[in-house]
């Protein structure tokens, strides 16, 4: 059936517009890039052959979404434009035929350069200090982020400068990222808590540039790569790889991995270069940006209404497949929340065969629109996670059928309740072989007594044979009962041993990061042992104590007060002790000082030592150092450069000391 190009033009627009949405202010994209470099090219193809059609809002015309709520808008000098997209090597050729007729030359030289999969940002200095930071947003209005991008330590507050004369005015375009490995780490610590895991780096990395409170971007891996300016006053590079060196001068970090190509089939080397080694790489790139490289060039090309005439993004291809759904399985976690798992017919995306993926919640299926039985997109999000991105409805048979959380339990057979207020369904039986498998796992992992030599399986039939029930049982196993069981020989079960004996000992944060309370990962048990000091203390503390403690919110002080009253808790840590676990080293709470009742909040650059070099000095004469100006913050100390930390705090009446009146106070207590 033909569609009216009209009716099909504005279809396309708005779906365009939807997913522009989720993209750019919601950091949720629901669809490939592929999928929408897809639908974008189908839209500007109809709008090339019905120019009469061409309306101003159509997002061929602009660039991403506006900002969203919460932060200041801020108005770019001069547009963030996007790029154009090439997808094959014929189309980079045709881009440099293009090039070379509007450059009356034979050959053109060029930039190559990874294409980061981030978000962008423009960094504003004037006479060398860091002056402002905002997201692209729109391409002409972005949003302050300046607050949060101060967090980021590789992008310096102030530049370098040759003979102390840094540019008057530089405006700094860029890429805020995250490394995968970060990514897998936070994952770990997420799943740990029984939270969901970040989709991928594009998503966490927008996520945590865009947090309201910077101190939450701060405990955020962040890194920044400076690839191209915007206004300048003292800077004038004459090309992109002259650009790149003097950015790197002025102490900006830009990536090491560019290429100055003489000719497109130069260009078209890096880029099958940088294809082969992709999984290689820190960050996740989703192609190569390809640039003109002398500016004076660039001026003479110009741009179009969205885009530079002089640059292209070659784009790798789609990290994806299609393979069928054949099941949805649930999981049950340490906690009691269950978790939809897709089984998938085994798919090879990127070298790596995938045969599952979580499917996190009841909700999130059904948000999907997911059968059993469909053919599926799946896409391996962020090189690391399996993602099932979507169904093939067009496919179906008739045979598929509809996914419901199971009533009973999978693994005990228990009622499976959803609390009120949570998105999880939970198996609430503490004796269910499933919690017990996952606490005794998180128990001995490296966080917890790292106890080496538990995997999953020898797990698995410690607690099917009965001979686990509880975490203390761990430290009761004994030789005869290790060598009975499968694959575990005379050697196996001694090294075993030796490392439950060396792991008897142990500190109270690495005890309270293996008791499993929910909320509680290694920061706040580290945290909650160096306030408190003993495990007796902190069994004892209630919820206003709790919040007290820096970085511990409400819901971690409410989960923490309801573990030690509930009475399996409390018998299971009686037993764990009874079973031989000693407490060595207890951290004691801050040492007793002049500064007791002090304290400090740090924020700025400071000349004469590290701000952590400030804090230990504080600290040792007794005083407490916070990451947020609270109520009970009672010194804020600014340096060069301060953050929002110093105007909220000056706005709300606290003493402000200047690096000097620190000096001093450091000097009339020592």
């Amino acid at each position: 059936m033909n569609t009216d190009p009209r009716t099909e033009i504005e279809q396309l627009r708005a779906e365009l517009e939807r997913h522009n949405h989720l993209y750019h202010v919601l950091d949720d994209p629901e669809i490939s890039d592929a999928e929408y470099d897809r639908l974008f090219r189908r839209l500007a193809e109809l709008e090339e052959e019905h120019p009469d059609l061409i309306d101003p809002t159509s997002p061929t015309q602009r660039v991403g979404a506006a900002p969203a709520d919460g932060f200041a808008v801020v108005y770019h000098s001069r547009p963030m434009l996007s790029l154009a997209n090439a997808f094959s090597h014929e189309e980079l050729r045709a881009f440099d035929r293009r090039m070379c007729d509007l450059l009356d030359a034979e050959r053109v030289e060029y930039v190559a350069e990874p294409k980061l999969d981030g978000l962008s940002v423009e960094l504003v200095y004037r006479d060398g200090a860091l002056l402002q930071a905002s997201t692209r947003g729109d391409g002409r209005n972005g949003e302050d982020v300046t607050a949060n991008v101060r967090t980021i330590r590789t992008v310096p507050l102030r530049l370098r400068s040759r003979n102390d004369r840094p540019p008057r005015l530089l405006e700094v375009r860029g890429e805020v990222y995250i490394e995968k490995d970060h990514l897998v780490a936070m994952n770990a610590a997420r799943a740990e808590q029984d939270l969901p895991p970040f989709a991928n780096p594009r998503n966490l990395a927008a996520g945590s540039l865009r947090q309201l409170d910077p101190s939450v971007t701060a405990g955020r891996p962040l890194k920044f790569f400076g690839y191209d300016i915007g206004r300048a006053d003292g800077f004038e590079p004459r090309s992109q790889a002259e650009l790149l060196a003097d950015l790197s001068d002025l102490g900006l970090r830009v990536n090491p991995l560019y290429r100055v190509c003489r000719g497109i089939e130069e260009v078209l080397l890096f880029y099958e270069q940088l294809l082969r080694d992709r999984d290689t790489l820190a960050y996740d790139a989703d192609g190569v940006v390809v640039k003109l490289n002398a500016l004076a060039a660039r001026e003479q090309v110009g741009t179009v209404s969205r885009s530079p005439r002089w640059a292209i993004a070659a784009k790798f291809p789609a990290e994806e497949g299609v393979t069928r759904l054949l099941d949805i399985e649930v999981s049950v976690g340490r906690t009691g929340t269950l978790t939809p798992v897709a089984v998938l017919e085994p798919v090879r995306i990127a070298g790596v065969e995938i045969s599952s993926a979580t499917l996190h919640n009841e909700e999130e299926v059904a948000r999907k629109g997911l059968l059993i039985g469909d053919q599926v997109v799946v896409r391996r999000a962020g090189d690391v996670i399996p993602q099932v991105v979507r169904p093939l409805p067009e496919r179906r048979t008739g045979a598929e059928r509809a996914f419901s959380m199971p009533e009973r339990c999978p693994v005990c057979g228990s009622e499976v309740v959803r609390l009120e207020g949570e998105i999880a369904h939970r198996c609430l039986n503490t004796a269910c072989p499933a919690r017990i498998v996952q606490s005794v796992l998180h128990f001995v992992s490296k966080g917890g007594l790292d106890i080496d030599g538990f995997g999953i399986r020898l797990v698995e039939q410690l607690v099917e044979r009965g001979i686990v029930r509880t975490v203390a049982d761990v430290l009761r196993l004994d030789r005869d009962t290790l060598v009975d069981l499968d694959r575990i020989g005379p050697k196996s079960a001694d090294n075993l041993l030796v490392a439950i004996d060396q792991a008897r000992a142990t500190s109270l944060p690495r005890l309270l990061f293996a008791l499993g309370i929910p909320n509680v990962g290694a920061h706040a048990a580290e945290l909650l042992a160096r306030h408190f000091g003993t495990l007796d203390r902190m069994r004892g503390a209630q919820e206003e104590e709790l919040v007290a403690v820096d970085e511990i919110g409400p819901l971690t002080a409410q989960s923490i007060v309801a573990f030690f009253e509930n009475v399996e808790n409390h018998a299971m840590i009686e037993d764990l002790l009874a079973a031989g676990l000693t407490i060595l080293d207890e951290p004691t709470a801050a040492p007793v000082g002049p500064l007791s009742e002090a304290r400090f909040v740090f924020t700025g650059t400071l000349a004469s030592m590290t701000r952590n070099e400030a804090a230990e000095r504080v600290k040792a004469l007794g005083a407490t150092v916070g990451s947020a100006v609270t109520a009970s913050t009672t010194h804020v100390v600014v340096g060069e450069s301060p953050g929002s930390k110093a105007t909220n705090a000056r706005n709300a009446g606290f003493p402000i000391l200047t690096e000097s009146e620190f000096i001093d106070l450091l000097a009339a207590h020592g």
